[in-house]
């Protein structure tokens, strides 16, 4: 992938970062929409989820963004709040070693601390439209300095009905700007905000071919309503996957199942729109980590969502929305890797069924559920894996991370200290270079540096003895 990036003259750092992430070869979005976006056209991009499209428009932002700039030069909308937490994460990983403070901004969210965090150093703001259009509304949100907007899942948006307030933030924004706008589908009035607000873009769509993939084997099993939950247990008993997806369309059913999965001996856990933010980012590290391996969720966590290796979805209520079909099931089969896709049908669902099928250009195949025997003979493979401690996945962020060390210095902008303080001493120190230093955060009465590259330790001990701008502070790692 180093070879792709040279040819467009994207900085080391970056190619760093990727490289420690295992980017190996870019995917079709990300070799069609780079080289424009770094030629800072206007774009609107077709693609389905899990193309790699956050990498698309995220290595070419944090190319173009400027360092030494303080305020915003970068706005990402999406349409959760679990989608801008990833793309803020995709962000610092990939800006790492160009130090990128991208700052992510949703409801259910204190405010205030998102206000302060705002009045730091930031270079890329990932936000859902409401609260976004809120610090807009409150002044909070600097955009002078705004030179790139990415929309992303526009449709969504649309079905979530934000798409009125898109278009307030968008007429708040500097017209002299570079407008991206990603989506799986292109209603008519996506197409007119991109008549309205976008100039001359470039249209690039890539073909849909994550749906009918040869990597993901699609089916569908008649049954009836109240037999959904045996058969649940059947055929993960005879599947028994690694990792995997049940999708209700309900948040009383997720609560259901995920009950019943519970009193089986399953280790699983939930996802829906009723819990608590911190409780939903919670359990989606715990999945991603592998702390248990089956998820039981509702269609807010189909989309944006990547975890590695989920080998099975099952659709436990057909979804009503064709859409939502492409995304659910393409949680599975992703890079490069083998998935199933099974999705439970009750007598009265064919209509949903003809609509998907339509949408996605293929017929499922109808098979039959797995029989007595089967599910017999996988009994006691089964128990042993659901009993065996949890094997953990290494995060993508996990190899960059490992090298990092945050160190908390108890002294901020009352003491008139500035990110550039801190690199000019540290980058002094023996064998310390300014490549070394990581993000900083300056607040109000500390300041927090990230050490790179293992040289965390060292720097930690020889600050002890050193002065920032004349000031002597205390030290020491952060929590």
């Amino acid at each position: 992938m180093g070879e792709f990036f040279k040819n467009y003259h994207i900085s080391d750092e970056i190619i760093r970062a990727l490289t420690d992430m295992n980017y190996v070869n870019p995917t079709e979005v990300q070799l069609k929409v780079i080289p424009m976006a770094l030629e800072k056209k206007d774009l609107v991009v077709m693609s389905q989820t899990g193309s790699g499209k956050t990498a698309a428009f995220g290595i070419p932002v944090c190319e173009m963004v400027e360092w030494v700039e303080n305020k915003p030069q970068c706005l990402i909308l999406t349409p959760t709040r679990e989608l801008a937490a990833q793309i803020k994460e995709d962000i610092t990983n990939i800006g790492r070693y160009k130090r990128i403070k991208a700052t992510a901004i949703y409801g259910k969210q204190s405010f205030a601390k998102q206000k302060l965090e705002l009045k730091q150093k930031t270079h890329v703001v990932v936000g859902t439209p409401g609260r976004v259009l809120d610090h807009l509304e409150k002044g909070t949100l600097p955009v002078e300095k705004l030179k790139y907007l990415v929309i992303d899942e526009a449709d969504e948006m649309l079905n979530m009905g934000f798409i009125e307030q898109v278009e307030s933030i968008i007429q708040k924004l500097p017209a002299e700007r570079v407008t991206s706008v990603f989506s799986a589908t292109m209603p008519e009035s996506i197409k007119q905000l991109v008549h309205t607000y976008m100039r001359k873009p470039v249209e690039i769509t890539i073909e849909a071919s994550g749906i009918t993939t040869d990597r993901i084997s699609h089916s569908l099993i008649d049954i009836k309503e109240d037999e959904k939950f045996s058969l649940l247990k059947d055929l993960t008993m005879v599947e028994n996957p690694d990792s995997c997806m049940i999708f209700c369309r309900t948040q009383e059913r997720v609560d259901d199942v995920m009950e019943g999965l519970d009193r089986a001996g399953y280790p699983c856990d939930k996802l829906h729109g009723g819990m608590y933010q911190e409780d939903r980012f919670a359990v989606m590290d715990d999945f991603k980590r592998g702390e248990f391996p089956y998820l039981v969720a509702t269609d807010v966590a189909a989309r944006g969502i990547d975890v590695e290796n989920i080998n099975l979805v099952v659709n436990y209520d057909i979804p009503v929305e064709k859409e939502s079909y492409v995304h659910r099931t393409g949680r599975t089969g992703r890079a490069g890797k083998e998935g199933k896709a099974v999705t439970f049908v009750t007598p009265y669902e064919q209509k949903y069924v003809e609509e998907i099928e339509r949408y996605i250009g293929f017929a499922i195949p109808v098979v039959e559920p797995p029989s007595k025997e089967e599910v017999e003979n996988k009994r006691t493979l089964f128990a042993a894996k659901i009993n065996a401690a949890p094997v953990l996945k290494e995060d993508k962020g996990a190899k960059l991370n490992q090298d990092i060390m945050k160190l908390y210095f108890n002294g901020g902008k009352k003491k008139k200290l500035r990110a550039v303080d801190f690199v000019g001493t540290i980058a002094k120190l023996d064998g310390v270079t300014a490549d070394d230093i990581g993000i900083i955060t300056i607040e109000e009465n500390a300041s927090f540096v990230e050490i790179l590259n293992g040289k965390g330790q060292a720097v930690l001990q020889a600050m002890k003895d050193k002065t920032v701008k004349g000031k002597r502070l205390k030290v020491h790692k952060a929590k």
